[in-house]
């Protein structure tokens, strides 16, 4: 796949993006969230609606009140993974401003003033399901084309699904999703804004479903470990990158086993027996 790719952002101030939005990068860098999280201003009247506050970090949270003066009226989440949720608690503290989520959280210690749910507007925008990365993960879409896709689709890497919070089968169903509409521009909540963004997402389909391929197609020789099947299938070294590896095997297999197709037997998977290739692409 065609990553995109960005020089590492100025820190501590807001960076426009489009006319009414701009966004401060937390300085969280990591070989999960690349230059940091993104956390977006959006103009709403004479203050903002602030979308992913970032982690809990005094600077960064200094840095979204000095850019918007702490006239806040709404803070959205994507998800309650800490990265994302993190300075929540304090910016709400020190600005008043009303906090929106999805109704079930995934994290007991928060809980929004506004539950929302699939296709409810807030903001000037509509709340879209879209679990998979997370299982409260929403997107956030315009009228104007314009979708903070936040984890679910980012453009500098594929999203880690990670059980039990992720679920291949729920992440395959949100980009097939996704596919069915016709946004212009993806901002997500790493990396830099994704224009165009159908292709990319049905690359992002394909590699999956290409993936699992694989994975069915190597347990019809034998049994194997998840770790087995990174070891094969994947050419990731550093550990961090082969811990989300083996997690996004897990996920895969915990969906094939759901559809029948694979079984565990102890700590080893294997093909479910007599099983003949029904893959999309016949390559396994």
């Amino acid at each position: 796949m065609a990553f995109l790719t960005e020089p590492e952002p100025k820190r501590g101030v807001a960076l426009p993006v489009v006319p009414g939005i701009s966004r401060i990068v937390a300085n969280n860098p990591s070989l999960m969230t690349y230059h940091g999280t993104n956390t977006y201003l959006i103009e709403a009247g004479d203050g903002f609606v602030v979308l992913d506050p970032g982690p809990d970090d005094d600077g960064h949270l200094k840095d979204i009140l000095t850019a918007t003066q702490e006239k806040v009226s709404a803070i959205l989440l994507s998800h309650t993974h800490s990265d994302h949720l993190g300075a929540t608690a304090a910016l709400k503290a020190r600005t008043g401003a009303t906090t929106y989520a999805f109704h079930v959280s995934a994290d007991p210690a928060f809980l929004p003033d506004f539950m929302l749910r699939n296709g409810d507007e807030v903001a000037e925008m509509t709340a879209i399901h879209t679990p998979g990365h997370a299982s409260n993960h929403l997107c956030f879409a315009r009228s104007d084309g314009i979708v903070f896709s936040a984890d679910h689709v980012m453009s500098w890497s594929s999203s880690i699904v990670s059980p039990p919070g992720g679920d291949m089968s729920a992440y395959v169903a949100s980009l097939r999703l996704m596919l069915s509409r016709d946004d212009r521009l993806y901002l997500p909540g790493h990396g830099p804004p994704l224009p165009n963004p159908k292709p990319y997402v049905a690359d992002l389909l394909d590699h999956r479903l290409r993936r699992e391929e694989a994975i069915l197609r190597t347990l019809s020789d034998g049994s194997y470990t998840t770790w087995d099947l990174v070891d094969r299938l994947y050419s990731k070294t550093h550990p961090w990158l082969r811990q989300a590896a083996e997690r996004n095997v897990v996920a895969h297999l915990l969906k094939l086993q759901a559809e029948g197709l694979v079984s565990p037997d102890g700590e080893r998977w294997r093909a479910r027996e007599g099983l003949s290739c029904s893959c999309e692409t016949e390559v396994c």
